[in-house]
């Protein structure tokens, strides 16, 4: 008999996975909370190594992002509806805009209104005021404590932190789990071919 159907959102999602996974963004750490739970993520980021966020390991916080919020048009926000979610936006998308957001900061429209205060003071006083930095500083030390309890060594040279692709292997667990949710379609399309013959496809496709 064959499983119940997998939905097209979480066939997506696991590719996405396996891509990052085998394709890392550098400076994250991605998994799932669950292995089961695709809709679940756990995503870390480690501070750049030569900045003040050298050594952290962040897997708590809010982002402020365009492209995650609803594709409405809403005058308020000073956002164009293009620059607002689409579903041309994936999970890494997303990273490589939380990378460019820490590149850069939108101070003018702050989810922290008194980080942004902080950024600003520090960047117009050249990095004389070190109320920003020694704040960093203590969060980043804070963090050794969810790095040491995860098992996790955070990269502190660029070698370290430059992340070599890595060639998944047939045993490992993500491809069993890949391998779930796919063998039943490649049945399904085995049985579609023995029932249909040669009939041509029709072109539809699932988006």
């Amino acid at each position: 008999m064959a499983r119940p159907s997998v939905p097209s959102s979480q066939k997506a999602l696991l590719l996405e996975l396996k891509g990052l996974q085998e394709e890392p963004v550098e400076g994250f750490r991605v998994s799932l909370v669950d292995e089961g739970d695709l809709y679940n993520w756990e995503v870390a980021i480690f501070g750049p190594p030569n900045t003040h966020y050298e050594g952290g390991y962040f897997k708590t916080g809010d982002v402020c992002i365009s492209i995650l919020h609803p594709p409405v048009d809403d005058p308020q926000s000073g956002e164009l509806p293009s620059e607002r979610w689409n579903p041309t936006q994936n999970v890494r998308t997303i990273l490589l805009s939380v990378i460019s957001l820490l590149n850069e900061p939108n101070t003018f429209s702050p989810a922290n209104v008194d980080a942004s205060v902080m950024y600003r003071k520090w960047k117009e006083s050249k990095g004389n005021d070190q109320e920003y930095t020694d704040l960093i500083r203590k969060q980043v030390l804070g963090t050794k404590v969810d790095a040491e309890r995860d098992g996790i060594k955070v990269p502190t040279t660029l070698a370290e932190y430059c992340i070599k692709t890595k060639t998944p292997t047939p045993d490992e667990g993500s491809d069993l789990f890949y391998d779930e949710y796919y063998e039943d379609d490649e049945m399904d399309e085995e049985e579609e071919d023995s029932c249909y013959g040669d009939e041509e496809d029709s072109g539809n496709e699932e988006s």
